[in-house]
């Protein structure tokens, strides 16, 4: 099937900043929201997103959301789900690549920061599931009208040492690092960034106690944390500019000046 409607991807997507990511998208593209484990989370983000006005015509018989279950830690599950999602849409155009892995920690307690499983598990996670999505995507992406369009999720952690663990920030630097590389290898015909939120208020970020946010709140400049509205708004941005690539864009509410 060909469809001339642009489509985004956005990885764990049924909650969160990736539910968000599909709002913000569903104006401009047709959008496939990839869940892990709770098939009736990414249909309620399916419902809500369908109330959302489209900017284009929708053609005859052609879906405009699509949610699919994948293990993106795997890859062969990532492969699987570019596959399948560009035999049902037609195509591919753009991928957010939002999944990511942690384990809350001492950040401060160096013996509380080796074990080995949580380095292996964020690398494999945090960056190399980013550089298999691509590398499964890519093909398409060249096909894209425009050039196609990678947007990563880091954190500030990656910008600055914080966050749950030293293995997070790590990965999150290093997925950084991954997304500027792969703007180089894989230009002019497909774009890479990366967008770094500070704190969000999730069901991760909601965890943490009313004083460790007040605490992060006190240190943006803006004396506010930002939501997962305005990250999601910046993913935007990045999936439909043509002159950005290679760029990280901290959406933190001024922690790293």
């Amino acid at each position: 099937m060909s469809a001339p409607v642009k489509v985004a991807l956005v990885t764990a997507s049924s909650a969160g900043l990736g539910a968000a990511c599909v709002k913000a998208l569903a104006p401009h593209f047709r959008v496939v929201v990839n869940y892990y484990s709770r098939p009736e989370k990414a249909a309620e983000v399916i419902r809500e997103a369908t109330t959302i006005r489209s900017f284009y015509d929708l053609p005859a018989g052609a879906p405009r959301f699509l949610a699919l279950q994948a293990d993106v830690s795997d890859r062969a599950g990532i492969q699987q789900l570019v596959s399948e999602a560009v035999d049902r849409m037609g195509r591919l155009d753009v991928v957010v690549s939002n999944a990511g892995w942690t384990r809350v920690t001492d950040f401060m307690d160096l013996e509380d920061q080796l074990r080995e499983e949580d380095w292996d598990r964020c690398y494999n996670a945090n960056v190399k599931s980013h550089l298999w999505l691509l590398h499964a995507a890519k093909p398409f992406l060249e096909q894209a009208d425009g050039g196609g369009s990678l947007v990563v999720v880091a954190s500030l952690a990656g910008v600055r040492p914080s966050g749950s663990s030293v293995a997070y920030a790590v990965s999150k630097a290093a997925a950084i690092h991954l997304t500027k590389c792969l703007a180089l290898v894989c230009g002019p015909k497909v774009r890479c960034n990366a967008v770094s939120p500070g704190l969000l208020m999730t069901e991760w970020g909601r965890r943490f106690s009313d004083a460790q946010i007040q605490q992060a709140t006190d240190k943006t400049a803006l004396r506010r944390l930002a939501t997962i509205e305005d990250v999601a708004d910046q993913v935007k941005t990045l999936a439909l500019s043509q002159s950005m690539t290679g760029q990280n864009v901290v959406v933190d509410g001024g922690v790293a000046i």
